[in-house]
C-alpha cells in the first residue's frame, strides 16, 4: 500500500501525466524509468498523435521491442497505463 506521500503523486500523475511535476513525483518517476531495461513497459506511437501500442523492451540493444496487443487513442491513458504496470513491477502493488 503506498504511503501519503506516495498516494499524493500517484494521484498528481493520475490527473497529469505529461507535463511538469512534484518533486516528490519525479523522485519516484525517476525511480521507475531508472529501472533496468529488460522487460521494461513502454508505448509505440503506431499513428502520429492517434495511436499508441503498449510494447516491452528486450533490454539487449538491436534487438526489437515485443509489441503487445494493447493500444490507446489518448496519450495520458497510455502514460497511466505504464505507469501504473511500472508501479506494479517495482513495487508488487496495485494501484487503481
Amino acid at each position: 500500500m503506498p504511503n501519503e506521500v506516495e498516494a499524493r503523486c500517484i494521484e498528481e500523475f493520475r490527473k497529469t501525466p505529461i507535463g511538469h511535476h512534484s518533486p516528490e513525483l519525479q523522485v519516484i518517476l525517476n525511480e521507475l524509468r531508472g529501472q533496468p531495461m529488460e522487460d521494461k513497459f513502454c508505448l509505440v506511437c503506431t499513428k502520429p498523435n492517434r495511436e499508441w501500442q503498449l510494447a516491452r523492451t528486450s533490454g539487449v540493444r538491436g534487438k526489437p521491442i515485443k509489441m503487445l496487443s494493447k493500444k490507446f487513442t489518448s496519450l495520458e491513458d497510455a502514460e497511466w497505463y505504464v505507469f501504473k504496470q511500472r508501479w506494479k513491477q517495482l513495487r508488487g502493488e496495485n494501484i487503481r
